[in-house]
């Protein structure tokens, strides 16, 4: 004779500690490893889903049950957690170094984190993108198709004065042509001689209708530049490596949007930055997500800087910067 759900409110809380227990396993081999619904193992079991679900999160709480998060890339959960927390971040990646030494290497693994988790977002009309090493290693690990018939917009100028090695400020059409998408470029350079030319550029109807669909976007993505003779800014031309030491001299940790920052996110020369076309960083408080990507332990302090100033609300990284990061906070 089955029990009417009162009955068996009243025998379920006079159960002892043992036979309550006996009753979090079943439930949980139910629900884990045969793949069972609650209902039907409630049904099974005389319990209500109720009883049955109060049960399993007492077996989760009491230890009975133990859930390892096992994602098949090397991401760290348990860390990306910690992250989460003590920066208030919507999301944290955080890719194991595995004792990796190699920064080419290491911003491979980074850079793969990075795309898997934009191509995970789902259907995102407009993104926004900066330009650089770590971008286009992000972008050359998107999928086919990752957001078909996506809109990307460069959020900062491109226009190199000379030609790196590597081509690096083509960020956004290759974003745009993994997932057949398009691509609206900011065809200027990042930095300018003079801020009355930044001005007078910005007023132009084809550049202000880019910086606004820039401004537009709910979705940004950036890399993080260090501050030295090698940083993609200095090898593209903008800037020369008696500016860069200038800038190191005033507090700069490095570069966000080719915008120099110090190591609490200030601007650290408003006479560079006059002369810079590109997303003002305060607009990137305002995305419904700003996703920051640094790899390697020398983006560490440009990394602290955006994450102090809430520059970014995901971000994606490697196993140690990401404990050089909890360290600090």
């Amino acid at each position: 004779m089955s029990l009417e759900p009162t009955d068996r409110d009243i025998q379920f809380r006079s159960i002892s500690g043992e036979q309550r227990e006996s009753l979090m396993i079943q439930v949980a081999k139910r629900y884990y490893d045969l793949g069972m619904t609650m209902a039907d193992l409630a049904k099974e079991l005389g319990l209500t889903r109720w009883q049955a679900s109060r049960l399993l999160t007492e077996a989760r709480e009491s230890g009975i049950v133990c859930i390892e998060i096992m994602p098949r890339a090397s991401r760290l959960p348990s860390l990306e957690s910690r992250l989460q927390r003590q920066w208030n971040l919507r999301e944290a990646v955080v890719v194991a170094n595995d004792g990796e030494a190699d920064e080419r290497l290491v911003l491979n693994a980074v850079a793969k984190g990075a795309a898997q988790f934009i191509a995970g977002l789902g259907r995102v009309p407009l993104i926004g993108v900066s330009w650089g090493r770590t971008m286009s290693a992000v972008a050359g690990h998107l999928p086919p198709f990752w957001n078909e018939g996506v809109e990307v917009v460069l959020l900062n100028g491109a226009m190199n004065i000379r030609a790196p090695s590597v081509r690096t400020n083509n960020t956004a059409e290759l974003f745009a042509r993994s997932a057949n998408g398009t691509a609206t470029l900011l065809p200027v350079p990042a930095i300018l001689g003079h801020a009355a030319t930044r001005q007078a550029l910005e007023q132009d109807p084809t550049i202000s209708s880019v910086l606004d669909l820039g401004r537009r976007a709910p979705v940004i993505c950036f890399g993080m530049g260090t501050i030295g003779p090698d940083s993609v800014l200095v090898q593209s031309g903008f800037v020369t490596e008696a500016e860069t030491a200038a800038l190191r001299d005033r507090g700069a940790v490095g570069d966000v949007l080719s915008r120099y920052i110090d190591k609490d996110g200030r601007i650290v020369d408003p006479e560079i930055d006059a002369r810079t076309i590109a997303l003002d960083l305060r607009l990137a408080l305002a995305r419904d997500l700003s996703i920051g990507i640094g790899a390697g332990i020398a983006k560490r302090a440009v990394a602290l800087a955006c994450l102090r100033a809430r520059y970014l609300n995901v971000f994606v990284t490697d196993e140690e910067t990401a404990l050089s990061l909890l360290d600090e906070a």
